[in-house]
């Protein structure tokens, strides 16, 4: 399932209550409107089917903190990148290394497969984007212009655009033929830590630790909208959900939240992980049931019902801060990556099955 498309059919706000259809949005609440308090914790969900991931493989062999992982669309892969220069390709369903991607001179931060999981593009500390053919793990194109740190990177769907976010506070928009900036966009006062393009590669939101979240017209670089957390909710990863009508972000008030960003409403807030000093990454996970996935600085892994918001499950066994995770694009699988003294990967998989 490719798609959120059942993702509001009964999605609630937590202070209104109101109901919500993927065709038909929330009317919009007055525009001074503060964004609801974090909720009381919910109520045990009645009947749902709990997600019974276990741990299948832990891949050792980052040498510094791992910064992202990510699987290949088409599933048979899994790219992760570390502080350690390396970009590392591995078997998900054998935990073998099936290959390293060397060439950036400074740490990485940032991968993102392309649609047709042929090419990997990563973002690095020594200011440049490569482009990977993974399966000869050559270098096809080298994009520079950000004159600081590249901290994030992604693909649209048809893979002719890159979108890229730097530490001098700028989104830059490459042609992925050419290998050439197209578009420059003074985005953000602070890093840039997250950039990802809606569906139909119309919008691009991004975040920064300037606390704002930020939805940007792709063609012409205008600013549509801006999100903005509370004084102590600085946002570090922003993502549309798959079927493109709402937005996930982090923050560091350890908090996740669900937004309708058509009316800038927060529909639903994801407590009980630990997330105050790293930028850690969630996702959605909707090849079983809908849950919402992270990682914390209490060294686990966390999963929630997407509709009730409850903790659904724990996965233990890092041992240093969770920062990195991703979900199989077909089977009911989650990879995690840790920093420090960990340096490991993990794969884990639902032993209710596929």
């Amino acid at each position: 399932m490719n798609h959120l498309d059942n993702l509001g059919d009964s999605t609630t706000d937590d202070e209104q209550g109101s109901q919500t259809t993927e065709d038909e949005m929330p009317p919009r609440q007055a525009a001074a409107a503060p964004p609801p308090p974090p909720p009381p914790a919910p109520a045990p969900s009645t009947g749902r089917e709990r997600p019974r991931y276990e741990l299948r493989h832990t891949m050792s062999g980052h040498t510094d903190s791992i910064s992202a992982v990510k699987f290949s669309p088409d599933g048979t892969l899994l790219a992760s990148c570390a502080n350690d220069r390396v970009v590392k390709i591995w078997s998900p369903f054998t935990g073998e290394l099936i290959r390293n991607l060397n060439g950036h001179t400074k740490g990485l931060s940032d991968i993102a497969w392309s649609s047709d999981s042929v090419h990997l593009a990563s973002a690095s500390d020594d200011t440049t984007i490569r482009i990977w053919e993974v399966d000869t793990g050559l270098t096809l194109k080298t994009l520079k212009g950000h004159s600081s740190y590249v901290f994030c990177v992604n693909y649209n769907n048809a893979s002719n655009l890159l979108v890229s976010g730097g530490c001098e506070g700028e989104i830059r928009i490459w042609n992925v033929e050419k290998g050439k900036c197209t578009k420059k966009i003074l985005a953000h006062l602070d890093y840039v830590t997250a950039v990802h393009f809606n569906r139909d590669a119309s919008l691009i939101v991004s975040c920064s630790l300037d606390g704002l979240i930020r939805i940007w017209n792709t063609n012409n670089g205008q600013c549509l909208k801006t999100l903005a957390e509370s004084h102590d909710a600085i946002c570090q990863h922003v993502q549309f959900s798959p079927n493109s009508k709402y937005i996930l972000s982090t923050a560091h008030d350890s908090a996740i939240r669900l937004w309708d960003y058509q009316t800038s409403r927060c529909l639903k807030t994801y407590v009980g992980h630990t997330n105050q000093k790293y930028c850690i990454a969630a996702c959605f996970s909707v090849t079983g049931g809908k849950w919402i996935i992270s990682g914390s600085e209490d060294n686990k892994v966390y999963l929630w019902d997407l509709q009730s918001r409850e903790i659904v499950q724990t996965l233990e066994g890092h041992t240093d801060v969770v920062v990195a995770v991703a979900t199989h694009p077909q089977q009911n699988m989650i990879a995690s990556g840790s920093i420090g003294s960990d340096l490991t990967i993990r794969i884990w998989a639902d032993r209710g099955g596929s």
